[in-house]
C-alpha cells in the first residue's frame, strides 16, 4: 500500500509539472485577432529555431555514425519544419504557413543529401545536392523577403541564409572528420547565428502587426 502510495504521488508530480511546462508555440497568436506579447512571441521563435539547430545536430551525429536513431531523429527534424510554419499562419495566412513547411523540409531533406554524399565522397552528388540547398536558402530568403519586405530584405535574408547553411556545412565536415574540437566550435557558432535569426524574424513581425501584441 505505502509503494502504491509513493508511486501515485510521483506521478501526479510529474503531472503537475508537466501541466505547467508551456507548449512551444505559446508566444505565437492561434488566430488573426488573438493579442500576445512580445516577449513570449521572442521565447517562442528562440525556441523552434533552437530546435531546428539541435535536431539538425542529432541528425548529423547519427548519419555520420550510422546510429539507429536516425530514422526517428529525422522525423522528429521535419516536425520542427511544421511547427515553424504554423507558427507564421496567424500573421501570414494557412498558405504562407504551409508553403514555409514545404521549403524547410527540402532544406533538411536537402542537407541530408549533402551529408550522405559527403561521407560516401561522392563529388559529383555533393556539388549537385550543395547547389540546390543554396537555390533553396535562397527561395527561403525570398518568401520571407517577400511577406515583410520592410523588416526582412531580400539581401539581409540570402546573407542570413547563407550563413546559416555555411555554419552547418562546417559541423557536418568536422563530424565527418573526427574532428570534435572543430565539431563543437561550429556547434556553438550555429547555435549564436539562429538566435540571432530567431530574434530578427520576432522583430519583424511585431513591426508589422504591432496591434497583435500586447
Amino acid at each position: 500500500m505505502r509503494r502504491q502510495l509513493i508511486g501515485t504521488t510521483v506521478s501526479l508530480v510529474a503531472l503537475s509539472v508537466l501541466l505547467s511546462i508551456p507548449y512551444v508555440t505559446s508566444g505565437f497568436a492561434t488566430n488573426s485577432n488573438e493579442q500576445v506579447s512580445q516577449a513570449a512571441l521572442h521565447d517562442a521563435m528562440r525556441k523552434l529555431w533552437e530546435d531546428h539547430i539541435t535536431w539538425t545536430r542529432v541528425f548529423i551525429i547519427s548519419a555520420v555514425g550510422d546510429l539507429p536513431d536516425k530514422a526517428t531523429a529525422t522525423e522528429r527534424l521535419l516536425q520542427n519544419q511544421v511547427d515553424i510554419g504554423n507558427a507564421i499562419k496567424p500573421y501570414y495566412g494557412e498558405a504562407a504557413g504551409t508553403k514555409l513547411t514545404t521549403l524547410l523540409k527540402e532544406h533538411i531533406t536537402t542537407a541530408a543529401e549533402v551529408v550522405a554524399a559527403a561521407k560516401a565522397n561522392d563529388q559529383g552528388k555533393l556539388a549537385d545536392a550543395n547547389k540546390r540547398w543554396i537555390a533553396n536558402a535562397d527561395q527561403i530568403a525570398d518568401f520571407l523577403s517577400s511577406a515583410n519586405s520592410k523588416n526582412w530584405p531580400q539581401a539581409e535574408m540570402r546573407s542570413m541564409m547563407h550563413e546559416h547553411l555555411n555554419l552547418t556545412t562546417q559541423e557536418a565536415v568536422a563530424r565527418l572528420h573526427g574532428d570534435w574540437a572543430a565539431d563543437v566550435k561550429a556547434y556553438d557558432a550555429v547555435h549564436q547565428q539562429i538566435l540571432t535569426m530567431a530574434d530578427g524574424l520576432t522583430m519583424g513581425i511585431v513591426n508589422q502587426f504591432p496591434e497583435k501584441f500586447k
